[in-house]
């Protein structure tokens, strides 16, 4: 086929996969709610002017969990909510999170198991997010790798496609994760619901190394900034079974040699009432959300006192 033949195919293309890389990163695409959230949450952080803040730290089981603006009028200094998505992995999320921290933050990270149990740091969405938002430095690919997810960005999934217009239709705006507005402290200003049925969750291994060492890089990195890390378990709708328990204390004990841990000893943060949860394991109702403050809080004390007696 001649060159001239050729032309207008490859305009065709070039204009599909540029419209979809439009909607996936900047539009109604997933990617394109991730890149604004985190923005928006980095100009809501750097308004907050403060000698100590409070800064969660963790995947969308930190978006979708804490009430910051009940714990910061009881700890009475800002609590600010840095929570992302678990799907970013901790190569991304750590860094991110890390740009924002100035000295005499205390920073708390509740890592999902998602994280704790990954054994690579990269999560199904990192390269795209970021790209999105202009920190590629943060993803190691090969050039094979590089461009097969370069060329997926232009890709826009039908279901998406097929939701995003009739959300348009049918409501006049989009409808997703990370869609809805955030608040001052960044956090969600909407509940997502599970319409199917709950089972509980398992944890079928402990911590992995790379998180554990990804997780110490963090302290430092953190400390290097004048700011104190402090770990938490997640808290999960799960099971009480036996090699759940033994895992998740394996993973506590872990953690503990790293940073100061504050976790429910007795419970190991299982929480058995599903009513307690919005949509997945990790994901808060409002009534939830004040009882995991409420237990931080609680948990944070003798921290705090070590920290300013």
């Amino acid at each position: 086929m001649k060159p001239v033949k050729l032309l207008p195919w490859l305009i065709s293309i070039s204009v599909a996969w540029s419209s979809g890389f439009v909607y996936n990163v900047y539009f109604g695409g997933l990617i394109g709610w991730h890149r604004k959230t985190y923005n928006n949450k980095v100009a809501l952080a750097a308004n907050i002017q403060a000698e100590k803040r409070l800064i969660f730290v963790g995947g969308s089981g930190v978006h979708y969990t804490p009430n910051s603006e009940y714990m910061e009028e009881k700890l009475g200094f800002p609590v600010f909510n840095m929570g992302l998505d678990g799907k970013l992995g901790l190569d991304v999320i750590l860094p991110l999170a890390l740009e924002q921290i100035k000295k005499g933050d205390l920073v708390l990270l509740i890592p999902e198991y998602l994280l704790l149990l990954d054994d690579d740091g990269i999560g199904t969405i990192s390269f795209q997010l970021a790209l999105a938002t202009n920190h590629l430095n943060l993803v190691k690919l090969s050039p094979k790798e590089f461009f097969e997810n370069i060329w997926m960005l232009g890709i826009p999934g039908l279901k998406p496609l097929v939701k995003s217009g009739v959300d348009l239709a049918t409501k006049g705006y989009f409808d997703e994760y990370f869609s809805d507005p955030i608040t001052e402290r960044g956090e969600p200003t909407k509940t997502w619901v599970r319409k199917s049925k709950w089972w509980p969750m398992t944890v079928d291994q402990p911590v992995s190394e790379y998180s554990l060492k990804s997780i110490a890089k963090f302290k430092q990195d953190v400390e290097a900034k004048g700011g104190t890390l402090i770990l938490s378990l997640p808290i999960i709708y799960g099971s009480n079974d036996e090699k759940t328990k033994e895992n998740v204390q394996k993973t506590a004990e872990q953690l503990a040699k790293i940073a100061p841990l504050i976790y429910d000893q007795e419970t190991l943060n299982i929480w058995t009432d599903s009513n307690l949860f919005a949509d997945t394991h990790y994901h808060l109702k409002p009534e939830g959300r004040l009882i995991r403050s409420q237990e931080i809080i609680k948990e944070l004390q003798p921290i705090l006192q070590k920290i300013n007696p």
